[in-house]
């Protein structure tokens, strides 16, 4: 018996042997039969940039058929390189990822992912580039313009990506990505300043002050404050009653008043520009709300923020507190008389920002 259960798993083995083998011999004849068949063509597809297109076809064909100089239809499969081919395309810089590959009807498939840009930089020698949100530093486009905010007095003229201002860099894309990603703030901040601490400041399109952000910690948290002493405070006593508004402090927001000159006219109609910005910017956010389940601006506050703490006290000769329910505080400094200059929001193009006095009219 033992003699025949031997033979038996022999058998057994030999069997599965040869089918293993048979299989391995169809594969290997079914892989050459591939790739001596020729190519019918390529289709391209590129996302990931939304109505921008930093990359186009033609570009692609360009690099993939070395400037016209090879054709790829009718060109046998075994004879591409597709790893190398995607290295050739990493070479520009605004290419997050790309793959190739080849469909069951010997069609090359050509997917492009773009980098998506969040945020604009002048450096303080007045070169200009753009960065993403993994900090890749991105050359300016020819083919297209790009609404993101906007960062100037950048202390190098490359991105420093070690040691201590690679945490700037971090600020940097932490500040603009949340910007980006609000109709409010892209559509009320101008520009953000970098300090020598490197910190930033920012400068409105609606109001006649300076926003000192502080580094980009607590993003959320502190342009929670900003919007709502925007809504609750600036409202009552007008948009230019406050020459700097500082949120970098935690539970408070000191404001530093400023001196006479801004005319009642001026300030009345800052706010009325501001009270629509902030309806249209609600608006927007609520009709983004019903298809994706995310609270609106207004009622998406920071829970120690709530609109209902702020209670604007009288102003004295020297100072105003504006006295608040627990936690938060607006602290009103003594006026000054000195009016800083407020930078427009550069064009996009590769000359530095000029800076301009605003008109209030």
């Amino acid at each position: 018996m033992s003699i025949g259960s031997n033979i038996r798993k022999i058998l057994f083995i030999t069997l599965w042997s040869v089918v293993a083998a048979g299989i391995m011999v169809l594969l290997v004849a079914a892989i050459k039969s591939r790739r001596s068949r020729q190519c019918k063509g390529y289709e391209i597809k590129i996302s990931g940039s939304g109505n921008h297109a930093f990359v186009d076809k033609k570009e692609i064909v360009v690099i993939l058929t070395d400037s016209g100089a090879e054709k790829l239809a009718g060109k046998s499969i075994g004879s591409f390189n597709l790893h190398e081919m995607e290295n050739e395309l990493y070479e520009n810089p605004w290419i997050k990822k790309a793959q190739l590959f080849f469909d069951n009807n010997e069609t090359l498939q050509v997917s492009i992912t773009e980098r998506e840009p969040v945020a604009r930089i002048f450096t303080e020698n007045g070169n200009s580039f753009y960065i993403d949100s993994s900090g890749m530093q991105l050359p300016l486009s020819r083919k297209t313009i790009v609404q993101v905010p906007v960062f100037t007095n950048y202390p190098y003229d490359k991105l420093k990506t070690h040691g201590n201002d690679s945490v700037l860099l971090h600020d940097i894309k932490q500040v603009g990505g949340f910007i980006l990603k609000d109709t409010f703030w892209m559509a009320q901040i101008a520009q953000v300043d970098i300090t020598p601490a490197h910190t930033f400041e920012m400068e409105p399109v609606i109001g006649n002050h300076t926003i000192e952000f502080g580094d980009g910690s607590d993003c959320e948290k502190k342009f929670s404050r900003l919007f709502i002493f925007y809504k609750d405070v600036l409202s009552k006593v007008g948009f230019d009653k406050y020459s700097r508004v500082a949120v970098q402090y935690t539970g408070e927001i000191v404001g530093t008043k400023r001196g006479s000159g801004i005319t009642k006219a001026d300030s009345m109609l800052a706010v009325k520009n501001i009270q629509q910005l902030i309806r249209a910017a609600q608006q927007m956010q609520e009709d983004t709300s019903r298809q994706q389940n995310v609270k609106p601006l207004e009622h998406n506050a920071i829970t120690d923020q709530s609109a209902l703490n702020y209670d604007l006290a009288q102003d004295s000769e020297d100072s105003a507190h504006a006295a608040v329910k627990p936690k938060t505080n607006v602290v009103a400094k003594k006026p000054e008389t000195k009016f800083k200059p407020v930078v427009k929001k550069p064009n996009p193009t590769t000359q530095k920002p000029k800076a301009v006095m605003k008109n209030k009219n």
